[in-house]
């Protein structure tokens, strides 16, 4: 018995120090990204970017918690705009805040998350004209501290997010291509 313990024992030490070797050859910072052709000038995307307030007719996110808490503040909409949410496991709880509204061109926003796990990320949108389109973009990045790299070794963060931001990029192109 005591032998079978010592064997499971090594088992785990092993797999344990596997895993956090392969966590060490992780990349010290991520990015998830996504493009979409809206036929729609950017005139008409991005205010429901700049606009907190419109997320809920478009972000993936939105729709997994129909009770989530929603806070708005400082400006309406464009750089200084914040939104904080706060709901299930689905959705945690965090913060943005709008830092860089091009009008139509580009909105930057900080991206903090309180909960599941803590991040400090950006979330940018790009909006460039390409004739009777406009290419949008869904950028996500941040530094990866070493418990996102070790969650690396198990899940596959850019599918993972991915699946959301082209969500989300179809539902703006479906809002403005009426």
């Amino acid at each position: 018995m005591l032998k079978a313990v010592a064997i499971f024992a090594v088992v785990i030490a092993v797999g344990l120090a596997a895993v956090l070797a392969l966590a060490l050859t992780k990349p010290d910072t991520f990015r998830v990204e996504r493009r979409l052709a809206v036929k729609a000038p950017a005139e008409a995307i991005y205010p429901l970017v700049a606009d907190f307030h419109r997320w809920t007719g478009w972000s993936p996110y939105e729709g997994r918690d129909p009770a989530m808490k929603r806070t708005f503040g400082g400006t309406a909409q464009g750089k200084g705009a914040t939104y904080a949410w706060d709901g299930n496991n689905n959705v945690g709880a965090g913060h943005m805040e709008i830092l860089e509204a091009d009008v139509p061109s580009k909105v930057r926003i900080k991206l903090d998350f309180e909960r599941p796990f803590e991040g400090h990320n950006t979330a940018e949108f790009t909006f460039v004209p390409q004739g009777d389109a406009t290419l949008v973009t869904w950028a996500m990045y941040g530094p990866a501290p070493f418990m996102s790299k070790i969650m690396q070794v198990f899940v596959n963060v850019d599918s993972m997010i991915g699946k959301d931001f082209e969500a989300g990029l179809a539902s703006l192109k479906k809002l403005t291509e009426k």
